[in-house]
């Protein structure tokens, strides 16, 4: 899936902005998504330094490399709730590209931040105080995301200026991308944080069928009505 000379590096990818990959359903490809646009800007730009930052207990981000969450001493939830440098944690990939780990203990971040907030009162900003520090290090910087809308995906909010939005086509998936858009843009207020929507990206699309065709079509139709860019490069269905 990797996407060399895309648009979607042309004309959407910026250097020096951190970018959010985010929808509250799995297997709709985050993680894909994520890790071949910081592997092949890694390879299309040598001399820009690239990280992946995996905010995921399943810690895929990590197996895409070939390597195991649960080999990591020190994770991002480290770095979270015990206050651990990130460039103690970050991981180097190869020459240009780095990960910051999860494992399955990001999954008790709720629970470790929600039962203390005296310990965590901007308990939506504590992504953000890791990230900012490495923007100085770092030209491009892309967080892979959970499947849900609820702690992680605030800090996520806040931490990021621009979010890609994957789609895939199928049964309910147009009402399940306005949902996702309205909570983003509902947060953005809320919150009063500047991130953005950059694009929403189809994703496993099977061109062979009427009803991937159509609801590409209706999502579309909704992202233009919300001046919503949609890309023309989309991930197809494969084996």
């Amino acid at each position: 899936m990797m996407m060399y000379d895309s648009d979607v590096i042309g004309g959407l990818i910026m250097s020096g902005i951190v970018y959010s990959v985010l929808m509250n359903k799995g297997g709709v490809g985050k993680t894909s998504l994520v890790t071949n646009l910081a592997s092949a800007l890694s390879i299309k730009d040598p001399d820009k330094k690239v990280l992946i930052l995996d905010t995921d207990g399943q810690g895929n981000a990590s197996l895409a490399f070939g390597r195991f969450p649960n080999e990591f001493k020190k994770t991002l939830i480290d770095c979270l709730v015990r206050g651990e440098d990130p460039n103690k944690v970050i991981i180097n990939l190869s020459k240009n590209l780095d990960l910051l780990p999860s494992n399955d203990e990001m999954n008790y971040l709720e629970f470790d931040v929600l039962t203390d907030l005296k310990a965590y009162p901007d308990f939506f900003g504590l992504l953000k105080k890791v990230v900012d520090p490495l923007r100085e290090k770092y030209d491009y910087i892309f967080i892979d995301s959970p499947p849900s809308m609820g702690l992680v995906a605030g800090n996520i909010l806040s931490a990021a200026d621009k979010v890609i939005i994957p789609y895939v086509p199928e049964t309910f998936s147009v009402q399940g991308l306005i949902k996702v858009i309205n909570t983003i843009e509902d947060f953005k207020n809320e919150q009063n944080v500047p991130v953005e929507i950059q694009a929403v990206v189809g994703m496993m699309v099977d061109n062979r069928t009427n009803i991937h065709g159509g609801l590409m079509l209706q999502a579309d139709a909704y992202c233009k009505k919300q001046g919503i860019l949609m890309t023309k490069n989309r991930i197809p269905k494969t084996i």
